[in-house]
């Protein structure tokens, strides 16, 4: 995005004023955490920040809110203090130590730049403007990895495992764990059970923030790994429940066959164009985080089989579909303005293979055409 030469116009231009607005909420509703006003967490948040080794300056305040969470806002201007917020909510659940875990957590947004990323992309697509598809899941698996960064500075700022998994399931149920008589053996093996659940191809993390099991794993791996070998197994294990983006075998038949059958139709001509690859990897971008990797590991097995087998795949779970694939097949014949013999050969052959008569199949393009064809420039001057 550009990201460098975007911040550089911000700042000259001064086009962004959020970090006033913050500031002046905070000021005006939020009590700021100050030695002399509260002594206690003033300390406690000074600790974690030497722990951490954070240099910056940071204003921490606690706002006056039941719902267990904490924010952090990175600073605009260069010398401006960041800010942290802490809920009052918390304060109700968490010991000290698990306080510290929630703010050394919000200083690594802070230490890791994360709030400053989301206020870039924030600014290049703002509310009212849609986000590509390509870049709206890895968009989202950035979050989710920067929550994992950050829940490690959690840990080293207090460097036990224990508090961090209790505090994970505190914010999660809202519950006194100590007044439950809730043993940590116990969270740790309801959240080995439920992460399996994840680990067998059946559940998707959707959200910003990964599930509590692939963190609560995470940080187990990280505490407790003994080399760096040992926790990156570990976490390219997780961080494949992270890229999955469809949960069903309806959704992997569809990703082989729109980078199949794209492929196949782009080919046929002989002239595989830029525009042809472009919309393949915007399609699947709706089913895959890395569109063009995934193409690109098509592409260097037995394309044929893999679109044999994925027709076969769709057909046998929705029959329905079959219209829908010639759709995509055609949309990939004019997405470069040109259309070929070869091509529409290759439709018809196709939609002999799946039950369509010739004549569907011409309806078909004749609509495609009427809606979506533009001829090319170079074909017309």
């Amino acid at each position: 995005m550009q990201g460098h030469v975007v911040e550089d116009v911000l700042r000259k231009t001064r086009i962004s004023s959020s970090d006033a607005y913050w500031r002046s909420n905070m000021e005006g509703h939020s009590l700021r955490v100050q030695k002399e006003l509260l002594p206690d967490m003033y300390k406690l948040c000074q600790k974690v920040k030497k722990r951490l080794k954070v240099e910056d300056p940071v204003d921490f305040y606690i706002t006056g809110d039941s719902e267990v969470n904490a924010f952090s806002l990175a600073a605009e201007d260069k010398g401006e203090p960041h800010i942290v917020n802490i809920n009052s909510g918390l304060f109700d659940l968490m010991t000290e130590e698990e306080l510290c875990f929630v703010i050394g957590h919000e200083l690594g947004h802070l230490i890791n730049k994360d709030t400053a990323l989301t206020r870039l992309i924030n600014f290049v697509f703002p509310a009212e403007a849609a986000v590509p598809v390509t870049l709206q899941y890895k968009i989202r698996l950035h979050e989710q990895l920067a929550e994992l960064v950050a829940d490690r500075y959690g840990y080293l700022a207090t460097r036990d495992l224990g508090v961090c998994v209790t505090a994970f399931f505190k914010m999660a149920s809202g519950l006194d764990l100590a007044k439950m008589n809730v043993s940590i053996d116990a969270l740790i093996a309801d959240n080995t059970r439920r992460l399996q659940y994840f680990l067998r191809d059946r559940g998707v993390s959707r959200s910003s923030h990964p599930v509590n099991p692939i963190r609560v794993q995470a940080l187990n791996l990280f505490a407790t790994c003994k080399t760096q070998k040992e926790l990156q197994q570990g976490m390219d294990e997780l961080i494949s429940i992270l890229l999955k983006v469809g949960d069903s075998e309806l959704d992997e038949h569809m990703a082989r066959f729109i980078a199949s059958a794209g492929l196949i139709v782009a080919h046929s001509d002989q002239s595989v164009s830029k525009d042809e690859i472009n919309q393949i990897i915007e399609t699947l971008a709706a089913l895959k985080i890395f569109p063009r990797k995934y193409l690109e590991e098509i592409a260097r097995g037995n394309v044929a089989q893999t679109f044999n087998e994925a027709v076969e795949g769709i057909l046998k779970i929705n029959p329905g579909l079959r219209m829908g694939m010639l759709d995509y097949m055609i949309h990939i014949v004019l997405s470069d303005k040109i259309i070929a013999n070869p091509e529409l050969d290759l439709l018809y052959k196709f939609g002999e293979s799946i039950n369509l008569s010739e004549r569907e199949v011409a309806e078909a393009i004749a609509v495609s055409i009427q809606k979506n064809y533009m001829p090319s420039l170079e074909s017309i001057c």
